[in-house]
C-alpha cells in the first residue's frame, strides 16, 4: 500500500483504491489528503492498466467533510511542501474533491460509518455507491453558517428529486442509509463492513467490460445530462458511434460466439 501523508492508495487488480486515513477525525479533509487525492485522480486516468476507482475511508468511517476544529484554530498546519501545491495550483482542492474534475474511469463510493458535509458533496461525484447499514448521510453547512461550496446546490437535486435535494440542504439533518436509498442518493446498502467489499466486487465486474466502451458510456451520460432529448440525442451518437470502429468492437461478439472470455485491449 502506498499513497501521502492521509490517503492510502492500493491496487486490487485492474481498480485502484483510495482510502481516505484519518480515522482520528472521520476522515475530515486536510491539505495533504487533498494533494494525495488530487494526484489520485490524474494517477488513475492516465494509466490504462486501471480501469476503474473505489473510493472508501479508514477506521469505520467515510469523510467527516471539513476539519471545524483545524477551522476553529486557524487553519492546518501541514507541512509547508504540501501548501507549496495549493499555492501553485489555487484550483487543487476543488480537482481533488471532484468538483473541478471528473475522472474519465468509474469512480465507485464505498461508504462504512459517517459520509457527511464535504464526505455527502464528494459523495455526489461518484458514479455508483454502496453504503454499509448504518452509514449516515448529511450536508449540515447551513447548521454552521457555512454554504456546501463542493457543488450539492447545483448536482444534488439533478441526483435526487428536488423536494429531498432542498430538505437536505436546508434542514442540515442527518439520513441513514436506508433513507438515502430510499430518495436516491445511494444504490445499495449492505451489512457494515462490507461495503468495500461489495464495491470491489462492482468494480471487477466494470473491469471485465470493454474499457474504452465504459469510458465512453460514462461521458455520454454527463455529456447528456443537461441536454434537451434531441442534443442529448446528438451528442450520445457522436460519443458513442466511433466505439463500433474498434478492435475492442470485434473482440466482444468474436469472444460470445466462441464462448470465450473476450480479451479487452483498448483498440
Amino acid at each position: 500500500m502506498t499513497g501521502t501523508e492521509h490517503l492510502s492508495t492500493e491496487r486490487h487488480g485492474a481498480t485502484l483504491v483510495l482510502t481516505l486515513n484519518r480515522p482520528e477525525a472521520k476522515n475530515a479533509f486536510s491539505i495533504p489528503m487533498l494533494v494525495g487525492l488530487h494526484d489520485a485522480w490524474l494517477e488513475a486516468d492516465a494509466d490504462d492498466d486501471i480501469r476503474s476507482v473505489v473510493l472508501t475511508g479508514a477506521g469505520g468511517a467515510f469523510c467527516a467533510g471539513m476539519d471545524l476544529k483545524a477551522l476553529a484554530r486557524g487553519g492546518f498546519s501541514e507541512d509547508d511542501a504540501y501548501r507549496a501545491r495549493l499555492k501553485a495550483d489555487p484550483d487543487l482542492h476543488w480537482k481533488a474533491m471532484l468538483r473541478h474534475y471528473r475522472p474519465r474511469k468509474p469512480v465507485i463510493a464505498a461508504v462504512e460509518g459517517v459520509c457527511v458535509a464535504g464526505g455527502t458533496e464528494v459523495l455526489q461525484a461518484t458514479d455508483i455507491r454502496v453504503a454499509a447499514e448504518s452509514a449516515s448521510f448529511g450536508l449540515f453547512e447551513v447548521r454552521r453558517g457555512l454554504f456546501p461550496v463542493g457543488g450539492s446546490t447545483v448536482r444534488l437535486q439533478h441526483q435526487i428529486p428536488r423536494t429531498h435535494a432542498l430538505e437536505m440542504l436546508l434542514t442540515g439533518r442527518r439520513y441513514s442509509a436506508a433513507e438515502a436509498r430510499d430518495i436516491g442518493l445511494v444504490g445499495s446498502v449492505v451489512p457494515d463492513g462490507t461495503a468495500l467489499k461489495r464495491a470491489l466486487e462492482l468494480a471487477e465486474a466494470v473491469n471485465q467490460a470493454a474499457p474504452l466502451a465504459v469510458e465512453a458510456v460514462k461521458r455520454s451520460v454527463y455529456e447528456t445530462a443537461d441536454l434537451g432529448e434531441q442534443a442529448g440525442l446528438a451528442r450520445e451518437l457522436e460519443i458513442g458511434w466511433p466505439i463500433f470502429a474498434t478492435e475492442d468492437a470485434e473482440e466482444g461478439p468474436r469472444a460470445f460466439a466462441e464462448h470465450r472470455a473476450p480479451v479487452y485491449r483498448r483498440h
